[in-house]
């Protein structure tokens, strides 16, 4: 299909990484359409594990393009790191990989602001810090810089000063905390910027003239629906559209492009930082999940909350983003648990109910419902047909499908790229 799209379900850190490694294979260009160096994608090749901040997961195999689109806000720091590491370990990402000239970039500042509210918060929405809110903040009160600016090193150099000495302003006054050294900041992004500049680029255009020659795209969303900035669990959420509804406006690309929405979620949920969470477990169990998924963020290295599968919030995501198929990952972990649950409502002070809440504190008073399963053992790292997992694992699949109401297209068994089931 000309252009397919790959969504985080749940919170974030559903494996989206992995998937988009190895469906890229069958696209020429892997786009990134939303969100910053708050997403850290984990693939694993052999022996090698690659975490990627920014460069979509399609860098992995030979000869694909990779795009950062408008809809991302890029950290030049944490780019030129990634770039680096790459070409390190042997992969080639000359005239591979291309910033869109309009993506916003994260600069010291945003960093700055980020890190102080976040500790001066009564409530902190436990953000990962990296700036991300801030850059978003400057973009829609249009005074935030661009990376096509970079092109031009003394205008981007007057910009760069006038922000970080508007900045200081609120770092000192406001926020009563030390200012950021301006010359400093200035000469680092220009050097930085220098640096930038072969990879800026019109990625909208590249885009479109792509599909134009036949070419296919797939696209990269970061986080997942219920970080997304309208429809996930405000305010708890990110800055960003992070669902297939920020395509359009993250890339340039008119919603009748779509073609496919591959919708991707864990065995169970996870979900890190703070924020409602209906199906965290308590106990020994949490523990047990964290430790078999080795859930502990590839950003923050923070440990992730873990839960059960949540039916209700997964066919939420799947309903606002016309998800077509479902790839469900990490059911690996799930082996050696006496009985899975699946919470397929919630049960609330007016009643039972299958929709997703809109307000923080209806979260306060609901029950998830669940339905108990179960559980499974065996090393499910080998198994390569559906039909060749416990039967109590099958069931399970089975039934989280038909709950959610869309189709099972792959499912991940293990940590490598290989380690999956496919039709």
């Amino acid at each position: 299909m000309p252009v397919r799209c790959v969504v985080g379900l749940q919170w974030g850190d559903e494996g989206k990484g992995k998937i988009v490694d190895l469906l890229a294979r069958d696209a020429d260009i892997i786009t990134r359409f939303q969100g910053g160096a708050n997403a850290g994608h984990t693939v694993m090749v052999g022996e090698e594990t690659f975490v990627l901040h920014l460069i979509p997961s399609g860098i992995l195999n030979a000869g694909k393009l990779c795009l950062i689109s408008n809809g991302v806000v890029l950290d030049p720091t944490v780019f030129l790191e990634e770039v680096q590491h790459l070409t390190e370990r042997g992969i080639d990402v000359e005239g591979r990989v291309f910033i869109s000239e309009r993506a916003h970039l994260v600069l010291p500042h945003h960093h700055a602001l980020d890190r102080t509210r976040e500790r001066a918060a009564k409530i902190p929405i436990g953000t990962t810090k990296r700036g991300i809110g801030p850059a978003y903040a400057e973009k829609a009160s249009r005074t935030g810089i661009r990376a096509g600016e970079v092109r031009n090193p003394d205008r981007f150099a007057s910009r760069l000063r006038e922000v970080t000495e508007s900045a200081n302003q609120i770092l000192t006054r406001v926020m009563n905390t030390e200012p950021l050294d301006v010359d400093q900041v200035v000469s680092a992004g220009v050097e930085a910027a220098n640096q930038l500049k072969p990879f800026v680029k019109d990625t909208t255009s590249l885009m479109h003239d792509a599909l134009d020659r036949g070419k296919r795209i797939f696209l990269e969303g970061a986080q997942g629906i219920q970080l997304d900035l309208d429809f996930g669990t405000y305010p708890f959420v990110t800055s960003s559209s992070a669902s297939v509804l920020g395509v359009g406006p993250g890339t340039g690309l008119p919603p009748r492009c779509l073609n496919e929405v591959l919708g991707v979620a864990k065995a169970y949920t996870t979900r890190v930082g703070e924020g409602p969470f209906p199906t965290e477990i308590e106990g020994p169990e949490q523990d047990q999940l964290r430790q078999a998924g080795n859930e502990f963020g590839s950003t923050t290295g923070r440990p992730r909350r873990c839960g059960w599968f949540d039916v209700v919030a997964v066919r939420y995501g799947v309903r606002l983003m016309g998800v077509d198929a479902m790839a469900i990952t990490k059911m690996d972990t799930l082996s050696g648990l006496e009985s899975l649950k699946v919470a397929v409502a919630y049960e609330t002070p007016d009643g039972k109910t299958t929709s997703f809440p809109c307000e923080v504190d209806d979260f306060r008073t609901l029950r998830p419902v669940y339905e108990e399963l179960p559980g499974f053992e065996g090393d499910l790292s080998g198994t390569r047909d559906r039909s060749d997992l416990p039967a109590e694992a099958q069931g399970y699949l089975s039934f989280v499908e038909k709950q959610v109401g869309v189709p099972l297209r792959l499912i991940s068994v293990g940590k490598e790229r290989d380690q999956v089931i496919l039709p």
